[in-house]
């Protein structure tokens, strides 16, 4: 089980979150617990941080920061405990949960704890804090945003759990964002693939790395919500959304559970922005001096395009990146424009990523081509596109990104029907 950073905010909502724990092991289940910390608690930290010294030691920076779970999950066992429970909380280094030294980037590489499997056989529920693991010379590490996705999985992984059932303040996985479309639709079950791509392009609900290990070690994924539910049907019993396999969901459409989609759902970003390099020379290895640096640098890169330039032998390269790697995108190519040899360097932070995923695009046609129709039709410009085997991402202006989304899901048939009355 994992609960976020709003579900672990104070401790009334502890209280509740122990509950739904309590509840779980009284069904017969061995539990362990990855918690995030309180909502708004890692952004505190960070900015004390950068007040103590603005170019932070990053070992210092993960040792700060790693403390808001500690307090999360000292706090949950506390309660636990104050309910009956046999509880207790196991740190990062104490597991121990093993990662790359890559501070505030790190990775899981092995959690191989027998003392956390005794503990579970006990009886007793582990409270871990997420987002946070050691390093082979025994420095605290972190993982970066959204990290307790990453460290629940991991867990899961490690003592075989039945499955890992994630709780946000959403209760599951919809066709899009429900804030901008209402029609929108709670799905019973998508694929790792799909939520992998959805995650990827901006849909806030998982972790992208968390559903790609998932997917990796065969975990079965859950995404539930703490808050929903009344007296009548606690939240912790509505239904949530299954992240699973290909075959498992093969399995569901055949037995009559699940309805075969297209497109299984809308995502947007806006937090991208767009890069242009005019006058590229058009030669072996100019691609390479363009993005070497920025991969240098960690900068993610995605959806790129090379356009034939006006003139023989030259090229315009264009891609985004994450708008907050903008200004440092933008001083390396300009350190490098002599090796690149580009001519000018144009910059569009008003950009949104629009996206269609869906299984259903391996097996059917049409799908990229009823999109741009959809966009065309209400005057909504394409200013880039890219595409894999399952999903269609196209780049528009920021402004016309809510149109843009309500236009997609209505065009696919993603619209919840109105029940009669």
């Amino acid at each position: 089980m994992k609960f976020g950073g709003t579900s672990m905010a104070g401790t009334e909502r502890i209280r509740r979150v122990a509950q739904i724990v309590r509840k779980q092991q009284a069904a017969g289940h061995e539990v362990a617990v990855v918690v995030s910390a309180m909502a708004g608690e890692t952004d505190r930290l960070v900015n004390f941080c950068r007040e103590a010294n603005a170019l932070y030691d990053p070992a210092e920076y993960d040792v700060v920061v790693a403390s808001g779970e500690q307090v999360t999950s000292g706090l949950l066992a506390l309660t636990l405990q104050s309910l009956g429970c046999k509880a207790r909380s196991w740190l990062g280094w104490q597991l121990p949960v093993k990662t790359v030294e890559a501070h505030s980037k790190a990775r899981v590489e092995t959690i191989d704890s027998p003392e956390l499997l005794e503990s579970l056989a006990r009886g007793e529920i582990a409270v871990i804090p997420g987002f946070q693991g050691v390093s082979e010379d025994g420095r605290i590490t972190t993982m970066g945003r959204g990290g307790s996705d990453t460290s629940a999985v991991a867990v899961a992984a490690a003592i075989k759990a039945d499955r890992c059932d994630i709780y946000t303040d959403v209760d599951g996985v919809y066709t899009t964002d429900p804030r901008i479309v209402a029609k929108a639709k709670k799905q019973k079950a998508v694929t790792y693939e799909e939520m992998l791509e959805l995650a990827s392009v901006g849909a806030k609900v998982l972790q992208t790395r968390s559903v790609g290990l998932a997917m990796k070690e065969g975990v079965r994924l859950q995404v539930l919500s703490s808050f929903l539910g009344d007296d009548a049907i606690p939240a912790d019993e509505l239904p949530g959304t299954m992240i699973v396999s290909d075959e498992e969901m093969n399995a569901l459409v055949e037995n009559g559970d699940m309805e075969r989609q297209l497109v299984t759902g809308i995502a947007h970003d806006k937090n991208e922005a767009k890069i242009i390099l005019t006058r590229v020379p058009d030669k072996p290895g100019a691609v390479a001096h363009i993005f070497e640096p920025l991969a240098d640098a960690s900068i993610n890169v995605d959806m790129i395009i090379q356009n034939v330039g006006r003139d023989k032998g030259e090229t315009d390269v264009t891609f985004t990146v994450p708008q907050a790697d903008l200004a440092r995108a933008q001083a390396l190519l300009e350190d490098k424009r002599e090796d690149i040899g580009f001519n000018r360097i144009i910059t569009d932070s008003k950009i949104a990523k629009i996206s269609v995923v869906g299984v259903g695009m391996k097996s059917h046609a049409g799908v990229a081509s009823n999109m741009f129709r959809a966009l065309s039709d209400r005057g909504i410009n394409i200013q880039a596109i890219s595409t894999s085997e399952i999903k269609v991402s196209v780049l528009i202006d920021e402004d016309e990104t809510e149109l843009a989304v309500r236009v997609l899901h209505t065009a696919y048939g993603l619209d919840a029907k109105e029940e009669a009355a």
